[in-house]
């Protein structure tokens, strides 16, 4: 019998040792380092990665089920597609780039496993914590062939013009993908979680700023992709512009509202004798009431105009392509009804398990609103099932799909929009859907309603007024700040003769959209922070309750 001693002395035991005898250009040719790699080491070590995806989820086995060379030259690297297969029935897979290292002093905290290859000690860790394979990539990339058909493909941009490669450095932590800032003008995102697909990602990104000169969007500038075993084209890593920015947008939104809320009592603000408006009302700014602009300020309206300015020129873009089918508009159809209904009828008997079961995390006005949302599912439900695609005249685009604040950067009075990948829970296919661009709209509006919120909860205590009267100068700002983006947004829109639809129906998708961005949303607060679940539960019981 073990003592506990010894039993944590086994646990912080290095990883056992491993020798080779081919060459490392042939070591994935060896069964034996395969089986040993796979079974023994990978499970280990991606699960505890922060790009690793299935941390809910029971892992079961990794298959290996692709590998190829990273190559320039004598200097080779691999990268590997995995399979990870998990004990409820289904799989994901990753990408990871691997090299062999022999100097002792290097990434101790990212080896995968220590191994002897041809005599030489060292350890396999993962390549993109190598300089050297960050550098091969980059410099593949801007010497690419311009139709390149070999099995491992690169490509550059006809419009990028790169300089030689000084440096590279991890832009920071990120969860579903690692990027790498190279020579401070370029970022090089290498996607983790892959597809059997071309990433929206790339397409989109490509799309706007090659074919269309969309301007605020970070510039393509080259791709690595790979054709599997079944020739379908996957991509691997995204090469872009990095634009010089002052954060994201939900950061900067958090700060202006810090300073909104702390006008209450600076400017002796009456919230109570504050003036509405109607939710979805198209406002001018010269349209705002005085005593909103007094409390708010003028510059917040100014940004929101100009937020709405890039993002309507974001739909045009996408609202004007009749070549790449990938892109042409089109009209609202049967077959889309039933993908529509059929998906937000799934996700939300999953939200409403999800509530069901986690009630007791709850307490309240969180507890209060749950309750209610549980009571009224059926009408909830209707409201998903009330989609006739025979009323609706505008037209589906491809869209963002994942449009929030923090995939917006601040650059001095501009924003960049950037994150095409779409919505985490979404199939690959789903993700490229044409969707109504005012998905997006519905996106964007969320995240106000959660920039808000997050800013009273933040805030707990800052501002001297119950929560309750600051849930409610939060509401009536929220009103005021979709009406602003609105009115600017649409009026471009239809200036460039995008069919998003007449008054009534734009209300009716925006509502629509908004339910199931909401309903989405309720998902992640109810597994993560249920305190915070009020604010998505807040957002459904206002659509709800709005009878217009």
């Amino acid at each position: 019998m073990s003592t506990a001693k010894e039993k944590k002395k086994s646990e912080v035991a290095p990883p056992k040792s491993y020798t080779f005898n081919g060459p490392w250009e042939q070591l994935l040719e060896d069964d034996n380092f395969k089986k040993v790699f796979l079974s023994d080491v990978l499970e280990n070590y991606v699960q505890k990665q922060r790009w690793y995806g299935g941390k809910s989820s029971k892992l079961k086995y990794i298959e290996l089920q692709e590998y190829f060379r990273i190559q320039q030259r004598e200097e080779v690297y691999y990268g590997l597609l995995l399979e990870v297969n998990f004990e409820e029935a289904f799989y994901q897979h990753y990408f990871l780039p691997i090299a062999f290292v022999s100097d002792e002093t290097f990434a101790e905290k990212d080896r995968i496993l220590p191994v002897t290859i041809n005599g030489i000690s060292g350890f396999i860790i993962d390549a993109v914590n190598l300089e050297a394979f960050r550098r091969l990539v980059y410099e593949r990339i801007i010497t690419a062939e311009p139709n390149d058909t070999t099995r491992v493909r690169y490509h550059c941009s006809d419009t990028f013009r790169p300089d030689p490669y000084e440096s590279s450095r991890f832009m920071g932590l990120e969860q579903s993908n690692t990027s790498v800032i190279i020579n401070d003008t370029s970022v090089i995102k290498f996607f983790r979680r892959i597809y059997a697909d071309k990433n929206p990602d790339y397409e989109m990104s490509r799309f706007l700023s090659e074919r269309k000169g969309y301007k605020n969007t970070p510039a393509y500038q080259g791709s690595l992709s790979i054709m599997d075993s079944d020739n379908v084209n996957i991509t691997i890593a995204l090469m872009q512009e990095l634009v010089p920015n002052q954060g994201d947008a939900w950061e900067f939104m958090l700060r202006e509202l810090n300073k909104i809320f702390a006008n209450l009592e600076y400017k002796g603000i009456d919230i109570g004798n504050l003036p509405s408006v109607e939710i979805f009302q198209r406002l001018k700014i010269r349209e705002v009431p005085p005593e909103i602009i007094d409390w708010a300020g003028l510059n917040i309206f100014l940004k929101l105009q100009k937020l709405a300015e890039r993002t309507a020129e974001m739909h045009i873009a996408l609202g004007s392509e009749f070549e790449d089918t990938a892109f042409t508009p089109e009209h609202f159809n049967g077959d889309y009804e039933v993908w529509l209904k059929n998906r937000l009828l799934y996700m939300f008997q999953n939200r409403l398990n999800t509530v069901e079961n986690n009630l007791h995390r709850l307490e309240g006005p969180a507890l209060e609103l749950a309750t209610e949302f549980l009571e009224r599912k059926n009408e909830i439900r209707k409201r998903f099932v009330n989609f006739d695609w025979t009323k609706l005249k505008g037209e589906r685009l491809r869209v963002h799909g994942d449009y929030h604040l923090g995939q917006v950067l601040v650059e001095g009075d501009d924003f960049y929009l950037l994150d095409f990948e779409g919505e985490p829970e979404s199939t690959i296919r789903d993700r490229k859907v044409k969707q109504p661009p005012l998905k997006d709209i519905a996106g964007i509006f969320r995240s106000f309603h959660y920039a808000i919120y997050a800013t009273i909860f933040n805030n707990d205590g800052a501002y001297p007024f119950p929560r309750e009267a600051l849930f409610q100068a939060g509401e009536l700002l929220y009103r005021y700040f979709i009406g602003v983006f609105l009115e600017k947004y649409v009026y471009l829109i239809q200036e460039h003769n995008i069919n998003i639809g007449y008054s009534a129906e734009r209300i009716f998708l925006l509502k629509y959209c908004m339910l199931e961005k909401a309903v989405y949303e309720l998902g992640y607060e109810m597994n993560s922070r249920p305190h915070w679940a009020v604010i998505p539960l807040e957002g459904i019981r206002g659509i709800i309750n709005d009878k217009n």
